[in-house]
């Protein structure tokens, strides 16, 4: 079994493999010298500690999106941690209802939300995804992609629903551009109003029988919110503003398509992982831009990455990419498109590689010292610090 906290390192110099392996080994330099700084955050990283089992009493499972609470609102205090289930307790997959809430100050998690699995307004029901929000006007939104029977065969469009801060639905967003969103949503929030960025990748999808074809159908939606005191969000405009992705119906995962969603800093860039391609790809001007960028441009490819999933930002800028075909999170330099290292986070040797299919959800902490991911494959939420 692997180390769970070692690292695979990207190609180097041969000066810079050396420094970095007597760093990882935790060796000492002579007396006087130098530490060597860490080159990146995953470098800083020493524990995996598990939290909580995500299971609530209705059995559901499979936890996929995970979102640090901005605000203490109803049954929500600030930090707390929302988790949703994608699967139901009989493991189909698209027929999960529920998110759960793990408070970190008493490290107990209780139930938010049991969302009706026949929703009206939602096209095919609720089955939810890893694309979910809390706002700081307390509004939590999420999305569904939906199955009556566990597969892609019977797969609805579905929705994003919208409930107030005590988990209680209050309505529904659907209209033609929204087809199953899937990957961690991407927000920017004023209060008053809020843009949210999500990945489709319903379009074109059918069987999973056979070998299904990859359909370059799926797309990034920009949703421009209006909120009003008091009154749940609506959407003021919508673009399309990234297209052409692949998208596949999958036996074993339901559906594989881009999935993690990031802005930089100064909200110029939205990087994209395509699971597809084993890339990271780059979004200009996602706030303002009124057109597609298409799959927009390649940040990086294969490499490290090995069907890149849920995405973050650490502070330092890099962006932290959780693999699907490995237990491991990736860190990249965005400057550079540089892959930095692959930290298995995940080492379960019942799957092959390792923690293979385990990783959905990843959430940076609120002191941004760690970071929050799932285990799938235990159903349990785990502390990376």
């Amino acid at each position: 079994m692997k180390n769970p906290f070692s690292f695979s390192i990207a190609h180097r110099t041969h000066g810079g493999r050396l420094a970095a392996t007597a760093l990882l080994l935790g060796l000492t330099a002579a007396a006087g010298a130098a530490h060597a700084a860490p080159q990146g955050f995953l470098e800083t990283l020493h524990h995996n500690t598990t939290l909580i089992n995500t299971v609530p009493d209705n059995g559901d499972q499979n936890p996929y999106a995970i979102f640090v609470a901005p605000v203490s609102a109803g049954t929500v205090k600030k930090d707390d941690v929302l988790v949703d289930n994608f699967n139901n307790s009989a493991n189909l997959q698209g027929t999960g209802s529920t998110i759960v809430d793990y408070h970190p100050d008493t490290k107990k998690m209780t139930l938010f939300a049991t969302i009706p699995r026949e929703l009206k307004g939602c096209p095919g029901g609720i089955g939810l995804s890893t694309a979910m929000v809390m706002l700081k006007s307390g509004w939590v939104i999420v999305g569904s992609t939906p199955s009556n029977d566990g597969t892609t065969d019977t797969k609805g469009a579905g929705c994003l629903v919208v409930l107030d801060s005590s988990g209680k639905v209050n309505s529904v967003i659907s209209n033609p551009n929204i087809n199953d969103p899937w990957g961690n949503m991407a927000v920017v929030d004023n209060g008053a109003s809020a843009t949210l960025f999500l990945s489709n990748a319903g379009f074109g999808i059918g069987s999973a029988k056979g070998e299904p074809p990859v359909v370059k159908q799926a797309t990034v939606l920009r949703l421009d919110l209006d909120i009003p005191a008091g009154q749940p969000p609506v959407v003021k405009q919508q673009s399309v503003i990234g297209s052409g992705f692949g998208a596949q119906a999958d036996k074993g995962v339901f559906l594989i398509g881009p999935t993690g969603l990031a802005l930089s800093p100064d909200r110029k860039k939205l990087y994209v992982s395509d699971a597809i391609s084993d890339s990271v790809n780059v979004i200009d001007d996602p706030l303002t831009r009124s057109d597609s960028a298409g799959m927009g441009r390649t940040l990086t490819k294969d490499g490290l990455l090995h069907r890149p999933l849920a995405m973050t930002m650490p502070p330092d800028g890099h962006l932290l990419v959780t693999n699907a075909l490995n237990g491991q999170v990736v860190e990249i330099d965005p400057e550079t498109g540089k892959q930095l290292y692959a930290r298995w986070i995940n080492v379960d040797r019942a799957q092959t590689p390792p923690g293979s299919g385990d990783l959905f959800g990843i959430a940076m902490t609120p002191e941004r010292d760690g970071f929050y991911y799932v285990a799938d494959d235990v159903n349990t939420l785990v502390l990376a610090k």
